[in-house]
């Protein structure tokens, strides 16, 4: 039988490991340096958790999982799929954990400190098409805060993204808009009612180009002027400032629209202030597809690679009122591990180092001169330094070649001079150099 894994999924050798590690230990870093506290969902949620929540292209992504059991016993297959599919799919696998975290909070609300800050780094799954940069399993990891509508939060978001990303070494564009302000434009066309329809198309405007938005808008029910009448909002230019003063007189009777404009007046005032050393800018085709954004959205791209949105999020101010809990809004983003992986290999910008599974190596020359090796290692090991002691009484040239396809840098000799005295001879596999130490000197050295 042919060994195969499902399109769209991926084993992970240990230098990739090593490399996607580096990646979750720095944005972990980063979540705990703004006191976000890690919490973790289980892979399946039930179906009645995620459906609805996603939009009607995202309900086609989620995963579905057959009940247990003679569960088609009693189902009519004679009608249509979304009748059949809750009789026979309980649960399915989680879209993104931002759903889940709705539900979480609800749940263990009793247990919880409001405002609450939450990270997560965890898996997730989307029966999607694969192609570069878009998998069926990928991890996402993600920060929220809920139970706070103050615009700081939005900030210190865009301060994470801006740590995270210079850390990296990933040159980054955050882009910016907000769900109350496409309202507004869904209401001054006259197509209110079609802001979900007008917020799908947008979202597709980077992957499709803007005539196929046009004519996927005018699929989607909007008339030829309404069409047409997004042609200002498309083309403002200009700073952000001038953007919103644009907007503005727009938005002259279109509350929601105004509401929209003064948040991001807010929270580019405060983006000003604090300086960021990543390019931060107002992006009004920016529409993020998933229905439960309220308020700010963001996405994030990498100026020097060709990839999608590497981070992305939002404000939501009723997520968790579908779950029984309503009016607490909450705001987060997601970092998407794996296409921050594709960029950094692709700038070839991870550190050298990540490669090295031991720091040393113990050559093993027999019984006596392994149990020396064993009582150093142990030491080392106390002491933090990633040790190796080669496990068989192998010819030194096998040694020597594995400790090289491994890239371990020094290695250990210990052998019958050095057994007699209580020392090691440490070889720096770059340079050659070889020093006999003891045991206090090679930890000193190696540390």
């Amino acid at each position: 039988m042919k060994c195969s894994i499902p399109k769209g999924t991926r084993d992970f050798m240990p230098v990739e490991m090593a490399r996607r590690n580096y990646i979750f230990d720095t944005i972990r870093s980063v979540f705990k340096s703004f006191a976000f506290e890690p919490i973790e969902t289980p892979s399946l949620e039930n179906l009645s958790t995620l459906m609805g929540k996603y939009g009607e292209e995202g309900d086609k992504l989620l995963f579905k999982v057959l009940n247990s059991g003679d569960f088609m016993k009693d189902v009519d297959f004679n009608q249509d799929y979304h009748k059949v599919a809750p009789l026979i799919c309980e649960r399915g696998l989680r879209y993104d954990l931002t759903v889940p975290f709705a539900r979480f909070v609800v749940q263990h609300r009793d247990q919880i400190t409001f405002p609450f800050r939450r990270y997560q780094l965890q898996p997730v799954w989307r029966a999607d098409r694969p192609q570069k940069g878009r998998y069926r399993e990928f991890y996402q990891c993600d920060a929220d805060m809920i139970g706070s509508t103050s615009l700081l939060n939005e900030l210190e978001l865009v301060q994470m993204i801006d740590t995270v990303f210079a850390r990296l070494g990933i040159n980054v564009a955050v882009k910016i808009n907000n769900r109350k302000v496409l309202a507004g434009i869904a209401e001054m066309i006259g197509a209110p009612d079609k802001l979900v329809d007008i917020t799908v198309a947008i979202d597709k405007l980077d992957k499709v180009g803007l005539d196929n938005v046009r004519a996927e808008l005018a699929e989607r029910g909007l008339n030829p002027e309404q069409v047409a009448a997004l042609d200002p909002v498309f083309a403002l230019g200009g700073t952000a400032a001038e953007k919103l003063a644009a907007l503005d007189a727009m938005f002259a009777n279109v509350e929601v629209g105004r509401k929209g404009v003064e948040e991001l007046k807010e929270l580019f005032g405060l983006v000003d202030a604090s300086k960021p050393a990543c390019k931060v800018e107002l992006d009004l085709t920016l529409a993020r597809g998933l229905n439960y954004y309220t308020g700010a959205i963001f996405e994030v791209k990498a100026l020097d690679v060709a990839m999608g949105s590497i981070c992305g999020g939002g404000r939501y101010d009723n997520l968790t009122g579908i779950f029984g809990m309503p009016d607490v809004s909450g705001v987060g983003i997601s970092f998407g591990a794996d296409r921050i992986y594709d960029v950094l290999t692709e700038l070839d910008a991870f550190p050298t180092d990540l490669n090295q599974s031991a720091r040393v190596m113990f050559i093993n020359f027999g019984a006596a001169e392994q149990r020396a090796c064993i009582a150093f290692a142990a030491r080392l090991r106390a002491e933090g330094v990633p040790t190796l002691v080669y496990p068989d009484a192998a010819k030194m040239k096998k040694q020597m070649d594995y400790a090289n396809r491994k890239a371990i840098p020094y290695v250990v000799f210990i052998g019958e001079t050095e057994l007699q005295n209580g020392t090691a001879t440490l070889k720096d596999m770059a340079t050659g150099e070889q020093q006999t130490l003891d045991i206090d000197q090679l930890i000193a050295r190696l540390k």
